[in-house]
């Protein structure tokens, strides 16, 4: 029986029974009854099922599931990743690119009849809080248990999401089958001019949840640069001062750059007794929208964490890690079998002795992990992208705000990058073009030999490359607009780069809890309290600013000093690289830059030759 007698919707899910054939059809209503029973499905299927998922220790980690996919199926797959718009040049150098009745053509055939012998389940979903101005409706067709259990912990999902939507069209189609899980035929593609999502032989995470990077970042951005909001790869903070009042950031980071330790942030011991606290609103996805009374206001669309398992530790990130203490899903981890939990590489330093590696090998994890792999390097007994899927409610630092519907008022946005020399610790854009042309030029250097030269750009704008849903010239050309609709409303724009080396290529900045230090400056900004020194690029902290009470030893004046230099001919190389950048991978690939970012290069090149 259906969920709704929204006409769109049935129409849409006759098509898509009639195209995949499945032997059942299960209307997802967010049940707990459901869900257990579910549950109690795909855990009872035999050892040996792609399918299968395990209970893990109901006393240790209550709730929690175990799954495992196949090896060729461990992550996203950008080669197989299409933006399919009637006009090549709307989805840009950025994107892969198909025409949409060419990709509909191939796609159609592989999933007729796919679902034979199998269920086929409709999950209805909200993206944000259910009565959120800000917030979308998706329904997702998909013949995966285990997906459904993740949209559970990923979204609000269940009957109240189709309450939301009435009668409207305004929803996000999402079909999904696992199929084969054959990687030679694995498609994750966006018709963002549907509104449509068609994922197939996949089974692993963000290519079948599909509201994650599909909707919550590719489809979200198109619609929010036709309906005058921002879908953004963003985490979501509040710093509560000691007055109590909270101020709240967004930022942006491309991967491996401490995106998830600054959203759950546990400030150092001297902020703690000075009563300030960080709260956590979102650790990937922001919607920014302005709100009525002119800011720009966040929500979280989502409602859990997706996070990268490895290195996840109550040191390096222990908010996340308590996060993951109930109703969590765990997938490619290794699993200690002497107490049945998990385990993975940076958790602890003690390999489990009775462990099944993710590939369901049972070994003794010390002897595995002392052994060399076919690259060199050691065995892992977790995949190097093993994930956990944890609810949001789970974290200790959950913002009071977490389920505003209203969202939360942004003050500052932060950009940050991996760089080894040329960029200061933080600094400030002199305004909202300024800033946005600070965002098109995030950039990471390589740091592993293997992935090729060390030291080499690799280019993310607005850490958002792989998930701009249109043209990156569009993109940045509508991040202008929304700084002309906010006007002197709009939030402060920041650089930040924890990474700084000495000449020994050890980090200089502590990093860490200590980057609160750096909030602590950027928020004073944004409220006027501190003044700054005006360089060629943007505005820098005076170094007495930069509260260094109980790291004095660590971050000295000289060091300081270093943190916030301003090297006028690397920042000449990198305007430099920057032109090339906009010209050869950009503009000659069909991207349209505005002529606001050439002349805020321009801009910065004369004030670096004063």
């Amino acid at each position: 029986m259906s969920l709704t007698t929204n006409p769109n919707v049935l129409k849409w899910v006759d098509e898509m029974i009639a195209l995949c054939k499945p032997e059942k059809v299960v209307w997802i209503d967010g049940s707990k009854e459901q869900l257990d029973a579910l549950t109690a499905e795909v855990t009872s299927l035999p050892d040996g099922d792609p399918n299968k998922m395990y209970h893990l220790n109901e006393e240790k980690l209550p709730g929690c599931l175990y799954h495992r996919t196949a090896v060729n199926d461990v992550a996203r797959v950008e080669d197989r990743t299409f933006i399919c718009t009637r006009n090549k040049e709307d989805a840009g150098p950025t994107n892969n690119w198909c025409d949409p009745k060419e990709m509909y053509a191939k796609l159609t055939p592989m999933y007729d009849g796919v679902m034979q012998g199998r269920t086929m389940y409709i999950i209805p979903y909200s993206m944000g809080p259910v009565a959120s101005p800000i917030s979308k409706v998706g329904v997702e067709i998909t013949d995966s248990i285990y997906v459904v259990l993740n949209m559970n912990i990923m979204t609000r999902m269940g009957k109240a999401a189709f309450d939301k939507l009435g009668d409207s069209n305004d929803f996000v189609r999402g079909l999904h089958s696992k199929a084969q899980v054959d990687p030679e035929n694995r498609y994750i593609v966006q018709f963002p001019e549907d509104n449509t999502i068609w994922s197939i032989n996949s089974a692993y995470g963000g290519n079948v949840i599909l509201s994650k990077k599909c909707f919550a970042l590719r489809i979200a951005s198109f619609q929010g640069k036709n309906e005058g909001w921002m879908a953004e790869h963003m985490l979501i903070l509040g710093v509560q001062k000691p007055d109590g009042e909270t101020k709240y950031v967004c930022a942006a980071f491309p991967s491996a750059c401490g995106k998830t330790n600054l959203a759950m942030l546990i400030p150092p011991e001297g902020y703690l007794k000075d009563g300030y606290k960080v709260f956590t609103v979102g650790d990937d996805i922001a919607w920014l929208k302005p709100g009525k009374d002119g800011r720009l206001y966040a929500i979280n669309p989502e409602n859990g964490f997706f996070g990268v398992a490895p290195g996840t530790n109550a040191k390096s990130n222990y908010n996340a890690l308590a996060s993951t203490m109930k109703n969590a899903i765990f997938t490619n981890v290794a699993l200690n079998n002497a107490d049945n939990t998990v385990w993975w590489e940076g958790l602890d330093k003690n390999p489990p002795e009775d462990a099944t590696e993710w590939t369901g090998i049972k070994t003794n994890g010390k002897e595995w992990t002392a052994q060399k792999g076919a690259d060199g390097k050691n065995k892992k007994l977790a995949h190097p992208n093993s994930r956990f899927t944890a609810p949001a409610v789970n974290c200790p630092c959950i913002s009071p705000e977490f389920d505003n519907p209203e969202g939360v008022p942004v003050s500052a946005i932060v950009f940050g990058g991996r760089r080894a020399s040329t960029t200061p610790l933080v600094y400030q854009s002199f305004d909202w073009t300024h800033g946005t042309y600070v965002g098109s030029a995030v950039s990471s250097e390589t740091t592993a030999a293997a992935a090729g030269a060390v030291g080499v750009l690799r280019h993310d704008p607005m850490a958002m490359k792989p998930f701009i849903g249109y043209n990156v010239g569009d993109y940045w050309a509508h991040w202008l607009e929304m700084g002309e609709k906010l006007g002197d409303k709009a939030p402060k724009i920041f650089n930040v780069n924890w990474f700084k080396q000495d000449e020994n290529g050890n980090f200089i900045w502590p990093g860490f809890g200590d980057n609160m230090r750096v909030l602590d400056w950027i928020i004073k900004r944004c409220e006027g309290a501190v003044d700054a020194d005006e360089t060629a690029i943007g505005y820098i902290p005076k170094k007495e600013d930069i509260n260094v009470s109980g790291i004095e030893d660590e971050v000295t004046p000289e060091i300081m000093d270093k943190l916030l230099d301003v090297d006028k001919e690397l920042w000449k190389a990198e305007i430099a690289e920057m032109r090339r950048y906009y010209n050869d991978d950009i503009a000659a690939k069909g991207g349209k830059i505005p002529q606001a970012l050439y002349d805020e290069l321009d801009k910065i090149e004369a004030r670096l030759n004063k």
